[in-house]
């Protein structure tokens, strides 16, 4: 399809600061000169994370982010291009795929310091939420989704995953790189134009964290990876099996959570999206595609999603790490909600009222 290297990457600046890259992945883009005219007062975000001393869990704290932009009509749309008296996040009058630090981050490089404990109480423990939070804009058409974006064009964002991946994590105290996209108002989504967002977190996740432990555990007991020996069993099953590419498979998990789910693999370890070949990027772009178009079908509408990359933690876990993306929905029915109710949210007790061989014969059509 093509090389990350016919990527055209132009790096600028925002009114307040802010960092902005413009990806473009068609030869006859434009240079991109435009300047921001925007009177925008610098960004001061106040993010911080406190350590739960029952669970052991850390909570980002960012009340900021409160004021962020919420449902602005497509007119006034802060990720379209910037038209004619209508100044936007993106400062050029057309774009390929853009990426630019978000203004109301959950995680900051400039976050300033705080106490190491709440109120002098020094079991819970307390940090300024240094990170990085950016926004990707995955076209310039405000009424497309991800679902109906070219091959070519899915690649390009890998590509620019892959590279902000690298990028964050050359940032002191990154620990860990998640891009994901959120998709649809059930989501909670508050931006209707297509695109994710990428968060550098300054620890690693508990997900990542009891994943890399099963592995480990896995590892030493048999010799080999958990994901590989799942991958191989669900591909010999073919139960759960929703699509298959040469470098990737697609299948809901048996022990699905979510009313629809579907897991992404790799047929080799690899820890991140920078490790991919040429070959598996393409790969993965027609594949998902075919994914989202089966779950777009299943209802007959676009469905709302989380497209959740998992990646290997920038200093730790590489050798056990098996990158994927998990991609499910909250949708039960076709205008029914799965809601983290009592045992969900109380207890960490999933409870689907979905088999996994359900979804993936429903998927399948």
């Amino acid at each position: 399809m093509k090389e990350a290297s016919e990527l055209r990457r132009t790096a600028a600046k925002l009114a307040d600061g802010r960092e902005i890259i413009y990806f473009d992945d068609t030869p006859d883009a434009p240079p991109r000169t435009a300047v921001d005219t925007r009177d925008l007062p610098a960004s001061q975000p106040h993010s911080e994370v406190r350590r739960d001393p029952l669970t052991g869990e850390r909570v980002a704290m960012a009340a900021h982010r409160q004021t962020r932009t919420y449902k602005p009509p497509a007119d006034l749309c802060p990720l379209c291009p910037t038209s004619p008296g209508k100044p936007t996040e993106i400062p050029e009058s057309s774009y390929d795929v853009a990426v630019f630090e978000n203004r109301f981050p959950s995680f900051a490089e400039d976050v300033p310091e705080v106490p190491s404990t709440v109120d002098g109480m020094d079991m819970v423990a307390r940090a300024a939420g240094r990170g990085r939070c950016e926004v990707v804009c995955f076209t310039s058409d405000h009424n497309t989704s991800f679902g109906q974006l070219t091959p070519h064009r899915v690649r390009t964002v890998v590509d620019v995953w892959a590279d902000r991946t690298e990028a964050f994590g050359r940032i002191p105290g990154v620990a860990q790189v998640f891009p994901f996209e959120n998709r649809g108002e059930e989501i909670g989504v508050t931006l209707h134009h297509p695109h994710g967002q990428i968060y550098g977190y300054p620890f690693v996740t508990p997900k990542t964290e009891r994943m890399l432990s099963v592995a480990g555990e896995y590892f030493a007991e048999h010799g080999r990876h958990v994901m590989g020996d799942v991958l191989a069993a669900e591909r010999a099953v073919g139960t759960r099996i929703v699509a298959e590419g040469e470098h990737w498979t697609a299948f809901v998990p048996a022990a699905a959570r979510w009313p629809v789910e579907v897991h992404v693999v790799p047929h080799r370890q690899v820890p991140d999206l920078p490790a991919l070949t040429d070959a598996e990027r393409d790969d993965f772009a027609d594949l998902y595609l075919r994914v989202l178009h089966l779950m777009d079908a299943l209802y007959d509408r676009q469905l709302p999603y989380i497209a959740a990359w998992h990646q290997a933690p920038v200093r730790t876990g590489r050798d056990l790490a098996w990158l994927h993306l998990e991609v499910f929905s909250v949708l039960r029915t076709k205008d029914k909600l799965k809601y983290l109710a009592g045992s969900e949210s109380g207890m960490g007790v999933w409870i689907n009222d979905v088999t996994p061989e359900q979804i993936a014969e429903r998927l399948r059509g």
